[in-house]
């Protein structure tokens, strides 16, 4: 089968194990305290709203971001509630009570709002910071150059430090396993260990190297604003998050489809060079749990597809 008729698929590194997602299910894998393996399984659910909305360019990635920080939020919370417990004492996670803003919002709300509280402060940040600047570099060609700096330098410097952390460099090794795995299947190599292991641990289609993308894209729309008055500029660049986030989703999109065209292809290296902080090369344990995490979702669509055909043919 060849990688356009392919089915793709998404996926997402928790803490100890690996979520993938498909068509009608999204499935976690996590490797358990006894080093035992548990999986976390939701079906996709079907909204004609959201559906028609992904059909709309531009749209259709604050709709993907939207959709994919509330589900990722359940799936790292079930991660973190299980990775460091014996399933033994599983009765101690339910006895747990969740705190109180998870139970007037949601895992899911709390994900997004997450996801947006994060935005706004890579986004403001490096305006405060460009502004006091001004006195040296009054420009607006120097000021918007001078933000888009202080914004990657706050990216990169993020990343490092989190990655400096032992939880989140296993993270970022179960990243990579995500990657591996999905480069693997797409090249239609047999999904073992030393076949995934082969493969590189970088892609096209992460969110990685789509939050470069949003640095990048937005560093230009600024340039049709005025940076004359700070709260003008700050307005406007909340006013714009939006379309940087739609834009860059489908300049994603592009790199991902120009990744075998010579000389095309480099678009997308800035987002493969990310990745080089955002994932790390895994263990063989590390990427035994992604593979079993990427078949039992090929097994849930499968069966999922057989009953979809059962339904339209009854």
């Amino acid at each position: 089968m060849s990688n356009e008729q392919k089915p793709v698929y998404g996926g997402q590194a928790v803490v100890e194990g690996v979520m993938f997602g498909g068509k009608h299910h999204y499935v976690t894998a996590v490797r358990r305290k006894d080093r035992s393996i548990e999986y976390f399984e939701l079906p996709r659910k079907s909204n004609p709203v959201v559906a028609s909305l992904k059909k709309i360019p531009f749209l259709r990635g604050i709709v993907a971001i939207i959709e994919s920080s509330a589900n990722g939020s359940k799936h790292l919370n079930f991660s973190t509630e299980r990775y460091d417990v014996d399933p033994a004492d599983d009765h101690l996670i339910k006895e747990q009570e969740p705190s109180k803003l998870s139970m007037i919002l949601g895992v899911a709300a709390i994900g997004v709002l997450s996801f947006l509280f994060g935005k706004f402060a890579f986004t403001l940040i490096p305006v405060f910071l460009a502004d006091l600047t001004s006195p040296i570099f009054p420009g607006k060609t120097q000021q918007i150059l001078i933000e888009s700096i202080f914004k990657l330098i706050l990216l990169l410097s993020y990343i490092y430090f989190v990655s400096l952390t032992p939880i989140i460099k296993r993270v970022f090794q179960y990243h990579g396993a995500e990657h591996k795995v999905i480069n693997t299947y797409e090249s239609g190599k047999e999904l073992t260990i030393k076949n995934v292991q082969a493969h590189s641990r970088l892609h096209y289609r992460c969110g990685s190297s789509f939050i470069l993308f949003t640095v990048i894209i937005g560093m230009f729309l600024y340039f049709f604003f005025p940076t004359d008055s700070l709260w003008i500029r700050i307005l406007t660049r909340i006013a714009l998050i939006p379309f940087v986030l739609g834009i860059s989703f489908e300049v994603l999109q592009l790199t991902n489809k120009l990744r075998d065209v010579p000389v095309l292809k480099y678009l997308g290296y800035p987002g493969l060079w990310l990745q080089l902080l955002t994932t790390k090369e895994p263990n063989d344990d590390q990427v035994e749990v992604a593979i079993l995490s990427f078949n039992r979702l090929l097994k849930k669509e499968k069966e999922a597809g057989k009953q979809q055909e059962t339904e339209e043919i009854v």
